[in-house]
């Protein structure tokens, strides 16, 4: 690795800063921040708003705020990300970690489409695949998916649904399902026990674009045999971090409170 060159790390600081809060800073906020000299800080703040990097704010004297550069450097990086690429990589870390079957899976319809599936290191392994559809109501991640539509589109997407089962475990009314949907709004985790295998339960967690929407989910599949209300709460936390890393991956920062 080469040397990292003091100027360059300090001005990639500054910018990073804006990535919190209400995305506007002043230049004794950044000298505070950073514990830079204020000489130091006001170059920096020259140079990025001089580069189009950062801009004053017109009605707020002496602030600054992301400028135009930083959108069309975003806007590149967007248009290069591949999901399903970007999910398997991240898939294959979070099956590295826990030894169990990840899928990474977007919603079409009323259907589920995994687009990546790292296998577990068990001699039990899923039977499924990239590419397989599966309806959504029966999955972790189609629980996910679903439960963060707007109301108003979920309404639409179930209208006239017959919700076929896929194990006696399945749900099959759509009063069940609606309530499920607002517990995993609640959670912030989708979990189903059985439900499109008779073998396996499944935690699923939320992927979000730059624009905070959220466009796929990531769930860690487990054979009933490895299956405990202990080992649920360690791969839910698992799901999170790795759809985190994802949507970490396609751009999106999640605001601090």
């Amino acid at each position: 690795m080469g040397r990292l060159v003091p100027a360059v790390t300090r001005a990639l600081d500054v910018l990073e800063l804006f990535l919190h809060g209400d995305g506007t800073l002043s230049a004794p906020e950044v000298t505070r921040k950073l514990q830079l000299p204020r000489t130091t800080v006001h170059e920096l703040l020259t140079t990025l708003a001089a580069r189009s990097y950062l801009v004053t704010i017109p009605d707020q004297p002496g602030r600054y705020r992301l400028g135009v550069r930083t959108y069309q450097l975003g806007s590149r990086y967007a248009e290069q990300l591949d999901l399903a690429a970007e999910g398997q990589q991240v898939a294959r870390q979070v099956a590295e970690t826990c030894g169990e079957t990840v899928h990474v899976a977007i919603l079409e319809g009323t259907d589920v489409i995994y687009i990546a599936k790292v296998d577990s290191t068990h001699a039990v392994r899923m039977v499924s695949a990239a590419g397989r559809k599966l309806p959504a109501h029966c999955t972790s991640v189609g629980k996910m998916l679903l439960a963060a539509l707007p109301e108003r589109e979920l309404d639409a997407r179930l209208e006239g649904l017959e919700l076929t089962g896929m194990t006696p475990d399945s749900i099959t009314d759509e009063g069940t399902l609606r309530a499920a949907l607002a517990s995993v709004r609640e959670r912030g985790i989708a979990v189903e026990h059985r439900e499109s295998n008779p073998d396996v339960s499944c935690v699923a967690a939320p992927v979000r674009d730059r624009s905070g929407r959220v466009v796929a989910a990531l769930s860690v599949s487990v054979p009933m045999i490895r299956w405990s209300e202990e080992r649920e709460a360690e791969l839910a936390a698992l799901a999170a971090e790795g759809a985190e890393a994802l949507s970490g991956r396609l751009g999106h920062h999640r605001r601090e409170k």
